[in-house]
């Protein structure tokens, strides 16, 4: 159609002009990874990019939304993180996981990144130093904390660098019809988030747990009048036709990531400060640990006991409060509520996911 040469010549033209300014970008990029490398700073820094996305947001005029812009992002500064250096990331797998995708998410596709079978791996191939970052699930909005995840920190140095929330989805993946499907496999934690509608649609149906949604994923591509509950990842990974998407059943269904690593970002605008500790054995131990934060205007976001396995009745609590540890009032109230324990320890301060 000749109407659309002259539009589509000024997109041509248009990505030329991307295409420079982009090497451009990399250009300078690669010379701060230089700088980085010379000052024995960290390639990847959650602060710097919390910065970009906030620029983002300020600068966008539309049409395109916010969204489109981040992910855009995301590619570019993955691009620049793998001239500067080619960042090594440790995920729980097997790939197609949502542990991978929520990797994915934070670094792009321009880094390298290796299955870890537990989430001990994960922190242990971190620790090593095989893989620069790690990322652990910690938390989902429908069936709550991860144990595995919180009672690695209890003997680990890693710090907690940055988060991730990702939306889960849920999908019933096979390769029969749906009405043909016999058993279904997937992990514990999916059969809870899925538990209305399975009730519903898949009644009487066997339900066979297995280490990951990616595995599951992979068994049904083999195994005849099976099915699986994962991602549009695995499905495409294997080879699988949707036969019911989204079946979740709270449709705000959210899982929080963490990124590990040897280091704590520097402060933003919007920070989060977890901690670990135990408290001594005496009437209103528990009330006294909260006062510090009352006093100093600390807004506590999660708190999560875990049996310490050391000495029974003894436990460790996780905490989330707004702000970071270099913020005057969070140093405050983390010396008072110091006095009260008998074990306390910064996992990390870090930019807000989003």
């Amino acid at each position: 159609m000749s109407k659309l040469t002259g539009p589509r010549k000024k997109i041509n033209e248009i990505d030329k002009k991307i295409i420079a300014l982009l090497n451009g970008r990399a250009g300078v990029a690669k010379y701060i990874g230089k700088l980085k490398k010379d000052a024995g700073v960290s390639i990847y820094t959650p602060e710097r990019e919390v910065e970009i996305y906030e620029n983002i947001i300020k600068e966008n005029k539309g049409p395109l939304p916010n969204k489109a812009l981040f992910a855009i992002y995301r590619e570019i500064m993955s691009g620049s993180l793998g001239l500067e250096k080619k960042l090594k990331i440790a995920y729980l797998g097997p790939e197609a996981t949502f542990t991978h995708q929520a990797g994915i998410k934070k670094f792009g596709s321009n880094v390298e990144y290796y299955t870890c079978p537990t989430i001990t791996d994960v922190f242990r191939d971190v620790e090593a130093g095989r893989s620069d970052y790690g990322v652990v699930p910690v938390e989902n909005s429908t069936e709550g904390m991860i144990s595995h995840t919180l009672d690695m920190f209890i003997n680990s140095d890693l710090k907690i660098c940055s988060e991730i929330m990702l939306e889960i989805s849920h999908n019933l993946l096979g390769k029969c019809g749906m009405k043909s499907v016999k058993k279904i496999y997937s992990k514990q934690e999916v059969f809870g988030q899925c538990r209305l509608w399975l009730e519903i649609n898949m009644r009487g149906i066997v339900l066979a747990e297995v280490s990951s949604t990616s595995k599951a994923a992979e068994i049904a591509s083999g195994e005849k009048n099976s099915a699986a509950i994962a991602s549009m990842l695995a499905a495409k990974k294997y080879r699988l036709n949707v036969l019911a998407k989204d079946i979740e059943d709270n449709p705000n269904n959210v899982t929080r990531f963490l990124v590990i690593g040897g280091t704590i970002p520097r402060p933003t605008r919007r920070d989060k400060t977890s901690v670990m500790f135990s408290v001594k054995d005496r009437v209103g131990a528990l009330h006294d640990i909260l006062v510090p934060f009352k006093k100093y205007s600390i807004n506590l976001t999660k708190i999560e006991s875990r049996p310490s396995k050391r000495k029974t009745w003894e436990y460790y609590f996780f905490v989330d409060m707004t702000g970071h540890c270099e913020n005057p009032n969070v140093k405050k109230a983390l010396m008072g509520l110091e006095k009260h324990c008998s074990f306390l320890k910064i996992l990390g301060s870090y930019p807000i996911g989003i």
